[in-house]
């Protein structure tokens, strides 16, 4: 076989060698131990936890004065949606994930673009021309129909799958078939020439698992589709080498084509960058743990909490917590430090699947509202509401230093209350304040009928007084509880019920039914203040007369 006259069949219109891309493309200068690392996401409009998961290099890469960019993997133009570039970066912004170079809404930045693959075109078939040229790269003309011949006598035969040894009807052909084809118009792509063997072991350094050893490829696997656009698997080598990437983080799953990509590497004389394979998200299911599903599972899209108004830094705290085994220990000694300034470390992540588990996430989001202050609670929960519900947004901004006050209540101390880890369910739950959405969810205590109902509050609103203290206050509570017959230690009614009508526990809820609509609320006295002696007044009056 002349590979020189077959390169020139197959790639006249190239004429640029790999050394002019080396010469564009030079390695960078940085600092000793840089990490240079990306996201490369498909435009496929739908934005994933993986995404955010995996973006965890920028930590790396800024940690180590390194470079973190954003390329645009495009190879499949069917899968590509209108607005899903400017949904990706619009994502990362949102939760502090800042690109130094790559795709832009507008355009690009950065000296080792295009950082969209369909525009890099020319580089990859530069790539494979000389793969042509050194005898490891061939075109084949096989129809679908013929490869799924091959796929089943493989299966009849209990053979492999794959495109190699006699199946590889390609692999040999001479120079006048492929010219006979070429001029019929048919359809080809082109494929690597493997001389590996699936006896050999081929050791590989990860980032994350150490060193992992895995089966040499020995398929002739497809460089170029039909219409000249690259595979992931030739397109991502061609783009790591000359971006000069030093870090590959992706999921686990493609631990099944790292064969494939270490021997692209190898025999382009290219050096291998690390590649970190992460865990993959699981959810359980049940007693059994499944892969997070984009058909199943609605928390595997970034949307949902964005929607549901999860506080980024919370978000961001809940991945290292599952990201970095030793993040929880440094969080419980800087409960309050921002979790950028956490030191991320490769060696400590895990190498099996990572559970996701969303009451977790929930709990830690509460942990980190409750420690904030109430301007910055008020502050993220009107920034929300600005985009997903604009009436509470109108309110908070008629109302700012009301619903700052509703905020605050229960909040600071050694044990501050914890009732939303959302801002959708802070909407709810501060909605008893405001007289625009107040409404009761529950019902009168189950000890309290209707005549002790009436006789509570009259008593209560005749002893309110806002001018008394929180201790004044409850000592009232207390002498009222006890002149009713209601036990004011809980623990006597709980082993003597059948001496008293209740406790103060129904008393106080009782109370709060009244002015929040709910057993379950903070402190009736720190709320009052909050509603003023008005409100509060007509709350109370309105369902004694109920």
């Amino acid at each position: 076989m002349d590979h020189a006259a077959l390169a020139e069949l197959l790639f006249s219109d190239i004429t640029k060698t790999i050394a002019d891309y080396e010469a564009k493309y030079p390695p960078r200068d940085l600092p000793e131990g840089a990490v240079v690392t990306r996201i490369a996401p498909s435009p496929t409009g739908f934005v994933h936890l993986g995404n955010l998961y995996n973006a965890i290099g920028e930590r790396l890469a800024h940690q180590t004065g390194g470079v973190f960019y954003l390329r645009i993997e495009d190879t499949d133009q069917k899968r590509e949606v209108e607005g899903a570039v400017e949904a990706v970066i619009d994502a990362m912004n949102f939760y502090g994930v800042h690109f130094d170079e790559g795709a832009t809404v507008d355009g690009e930045t950065g000296a080792y673009g295009p950082y969209r693959q369909r525009q890099r075109k020319e580089l990859y078939q530069t790539v494979a021309k000389s793969l042509v040229l050194r005898g490891l790269a061939y075109p084949c003309f096989c129809t679908e129909d013929d490869l799924k011949a091959m796929h089943d006598a493989q299966e009849a035969a209990k053979e492999n799958y794959g495109y190699y040894g006699k199946y590889a009807v390609w692999r040999d052909r001479p120079i006048e078939d492929i010219k006979a084809e070429l001029e019929k118009g048919t359809e080809w792509v082109l494929r690597f020439r493997s001389e590996g063997d699936p006896a050999n072991m081929v050791p590989v350094k990860d980032g994350i698992r150490g060193e992992v050893k895995v089966q040499e490829n020995y398929t002739d696997f497809v460089l170029l589709k039909s219409d000249g656009i690259p595979t992931y698997h030739f397109a991502h080598v061609c783009d790591d080498h000359f971006m000069r990437t030093t870090h590959v983080i992706r999921d686990e799953s493609w631990l099944a084509t790292l064969p494939i990509h270490v021997q692209l590497f190898d025999i382009l004389g290219w050096e291998r960058p690390v590649y970190c394979h992460t865990a993959t998200l699981m959810k359980m299911d049940g007693t059994s743990k499944r892969k997070l599903s984009k058909r199943k599972d609605p928390e595997l899209a970034l949307s949902y909490y964005r929607e549901a108004g999860f506080p980024q830094e919370a978000v961001m705290q809940y991945l290292l917590t599952v990201l970095n085994s030793n993040f929880e220990e440094w969080h419980m000694a800087n409960p309050d430090a921002d979790s950028r300034a956490f030191t991320f470390s490769l060696e400590k992540m895990s190498t099996s699947g990572a559970l996701f588990d969303l009451e977790k996430l929930d709990n830690i989001s509460k942990e980190y509202l409750s420690r904030r202050p109430a301007e910055d609670v008020y502050n993220g929960l009107l920034a929300w509401a600005e985009t997903y519900d604009a009436a509470l947004a109108s309110r908070m901004k008629a109302k700012a230093d009301f619903y700052t006050a509703a905020i605050n209540v229960g909040r600071g101390g050694d044990k501050p209350r914890k009732d939303y880890g959302n801002w959708k369910d802070a909407a709810k739950f501060l909605s008893f304040y405001d007289p625009e959405t107040f409404v009761r969810e529950d019902g009168c205590p189950e000890n309290i009928t209707a005549d002790y109902k009436r006789e509570i509050l009259t008593r209560y609103l005749d002893t309110l007084d806002f001018a008394d203290t929180q201790e004044e206050w409850f000592a009232k509570v207390r002498q009222l509880t006890d002149d009713l017959g209601f036990a004011v230690q809980p623990k006597k009614y709980k082993k003597n019920p059948e001496l008293y009508p209740g406790s103060i526990v129904d008393v106080t809820n009782l109370m709060r039914v009244a002015v929040t609509g709910r057993q379950n609320a903070p402190d009736l006295w720190e709320i009052s203040h909050v509603l003023g002696e008005e409100e509060t007044r007509r709350r109370l009056t309105e369902y004694r007369d109920a």
